[in-house]
């Protein structure tokens, strides 16, 4: 089958980490033939590595060899090229967070329904080695039943890039990093979330947030924890996972990170009391050596394929989406709720 030739909408970080980094990895599923930016820097740089520049959005979608578009936009953007691309006949690819909230992707959704095209967001971070481990424990049962997860990104280099300071934009941190987070969560998950609750955090005087610490309780009863900082000189653990039967904790992108899991030995001594402070505990004494074990953490492989190539097997052979439209609104729709948790509209 042939390759489905692609228009890159915004060729700034994402855009460019596309076009550089995940697209040409497709082999012979993917071209892309060009950009379209309003920087003309950015036009520039595209020509110089061989893509061809659009001088407009019409011109993209007038173009009828070009199948689909990539839209990497800021996201105040996003509805519009979207619908003005699936009217035009475009198989269509978005950047996250897909719009602003539930009711301007509704509208894309009723477009793409009716013409039929395919609409696809690009929810890359199911794919994140961490998170394919994270998953694995869970589904596998590798420290019982998972009763509490801990999910954050920390760093101490505020917020990035420029537009993604202004809420104009849809800027902040539950937009830029919270999607992505909470999309992990709720495909992990498989239980309606009861209750939920929030704290923006604006230590650094933006009009949108640098940061947010939000609490959920599932259905179920797992509860979790999901956090983003920007103000972190020294960070917590990427994971921190509750079982019945063990703990997991993971560090860092880089795996660093143990699980430590109960033996089941019932000939273990008691742990002994251990000086804490200025009195002792044996409540909080580390177990005794035989009462549980380390497991090392290893990467774990990806049991479904390749976003772009999930992408061109929806288009040619009507495969089902691994990143579906109903979980995609599922997360935006949780997104809006916090907001309106804080009383932020």
């Amino acid at each position: 089958m042939e390759a489905i030739n692609f228009v890159i909408v915004g060729y700034g970080g994402m855009g460019s980490y596309h076009a550089n980094g995940i697209m040409p990895t497709e082999g012979e599923r993917i071209n892309l033939v060009g950009i379209y930016d309003v920087s003309e820097k950015r036009q520039t740089v595209a020509v110089e590595a061989g893509l061809k520049s659009y001088d407009s959005l019409a011109a993209v979608l007038a173009d009828q060899t070009i199948e689909a578009i990539l839209i990497a936009t800021p996201n105040d953007y996003h509805k519009a090229i979207a619908i003005q691309a699936l009217e035009a006949g475009k198989q269509v690819v978005c950047e996250k967070p897909v719009a602003m909230n539930t009711a301007e992707l509704d509208e894309i959704l009723a477009v793409a329904k009716s013409t039929g095209n395919v609409f696809m967001v690009h929810q890359n971070r199911r794919w994140d080695p961490d998170f394919l481990v994270i998953r694995d424990i869970y589904q596998k049962q590798k420290i019982g039943d998972v009763f509490q997860i801990e999910s954050r990104v920390q760093g101490a280099n505020g917020i990035p890039g420029d537009w993604r300071h202004l809420k104009a934009h849809g800027g902040g941190m539950l937009l830029d990093w919270g999607v992505h987070l909470l999309d992990q969560l709720l495909w992990l998950v498989n239980s309606p979330i009861k209750k939920v609750s929030v704290d923006f955090s604006y230590i650094l005087g933006d009009e949108v947030d640098d940061g947010f610490i939000s609490y959920f309780t599932f259905e179920n009863g797992i509860r979790a924890i999901v956090e983003v900082g920007t103000t972190n000189y020294t960070k917590l653990p990427r994971w921190y996972v509750k079982g019945t039967t063990g703990t997991a904790k993971i560090d860092d992108w880089d795996l660093s990170g143990e699980v430590v899991i109960a033996t089941g030995r019932t000939d273990v001594l008691s742990p002994k009391p251990i000086q804490a402070g200025v009195g002792l505990t044996k409540t909080m004494a580390p177990p005794s050596e035989d009462a549980t074990e380390k497991l090392a953490i290893k990467p774990v492989e990806a049991n479904f394929v390749p976003f772009y190539q999930n992408f061109y097997e929806v288009v040619r052979k009507g495969a089902t989406p691994i990143i579906k439209n109903d979980e995609v609104r599922a997360v935006l729709a949780l997104i809006d709720q916090l907001f309106q948790e804080a009383g932020i509209h």
